[in-house]
């Protein structure tokens, strides 16, 4: 069995698993990708989320661990 890779390692992933995966709203990621502040890319017919732009977005500072 295949294990499913968790949100925040992904390279992309769908319109609707960005939404899912973040909890905003379809419109609000529309438009944060026309403000260009968002990154995607096409692959055939099918439009990708950048994941970490999106995570960039949404968790500009990201917590730094201790080492």
């Amino acid at each position: 069995m295949a294990s499913e890779v968790p949100f925040r390692e992904r390279i992309s992933c769908t319109i609707d698993e960005a939404c899912s995966g973040t909890g905003v709203a379809r419109t609000r990621l529309y438009q944060m990708i026309a403000d260009k502040r968002v990154q995607t890319t096409k692959e055939g017919r099918r439009r990708l989320v950048i994941v970490r732009s999106l995570i960039a977005v949404l968790d500009p500072q990201p917590e730094q661990t201790a080492a």
